[in-house]
């Protein structure tokens, strides 16, 4: 199984449950050149959502119920991406709060397991959530971030030893950017 969003942009997922998350923020219209926003209508947004919990099934090794999104899921799974890309990136102005349901379950391992609950957009901000809090455990979550480029703003996970990457493909954003910086310094040099 792959992670649908995250494929559109040739980019290897977050490790883990992780990868639900990365997937989400993947959902935008972002990228060069721009990708269709897979939460835009029901058709599409169920598209996703089966595509990345099967995905996260096979990471997790855990089965999640299906979830059907209806009309009225759109908002606020829209909303739930729009705060967790500002958190990625950096740049939230607010604090946003979001609140799932989770059971906490002692499977036959011993291990203690997070399952998320609820219907339709809920229940896969629940899953984000658990995804969130076992990323911040495992100190993962810093490495999520999104392309510095603002024509882009894809998310992609750093894998880069002292976690300074700033692009989501060096290649498509980063050279662009650094030969433009490059052209303004020559450009200031030469009227000084």
């Amino acid at each position: 199984m792959t992670w649908l969003a995250t494929a559109r942009y040739d980019l290897s997922p977050a490790p883990g449950g992780l990868g639900f998350v990365h997937d989400l923020l993947n959902t935008r219209s972002a990228g060069r050149p721009r990708q269709p926003d897979l939460l835009a209508d029901v058709a599409s947004a169920q598209d996703w959502a089966d595509a990345a919990l099967a995905a996260w099934t096979g990471e997790a090794g855990q089965d999640i119920p299906a979830v059907v999104l209806g009309e009225g899921d759109l908002d606020p799974l829209r909303d739930l991406r729009v705060d967790l890309h500002a958190q990625v990136a950096g740049s939230s102005t607010r604090a946003a709060e979001h609140q799932a349901g989770v059971v906490l379950r002692l499977a036959a391992d011993g291990r203690v397991r997070p399952e998320p609950r609820g219907t339709g957009w809920r229940a896969l901000a629940s899953l984000a959530l658990i995804a969130i809090a076992d990323a911040q455990s495992a100190d993962t979550w810093r490495r999520l971030k999104t392309c510095r480029n603002p024509r882009c703003e894809a998310a992609f996970f750093d894998r880069s030893r002292n976690n300074s990457g700033t692009w989501h493909d060096v290649r498509v954003c980063g050279n662009p950017a650094n030969l433009r910086a490059y052209r303004e310094r020559q450009r200031t040099e030469r009227t000084k």
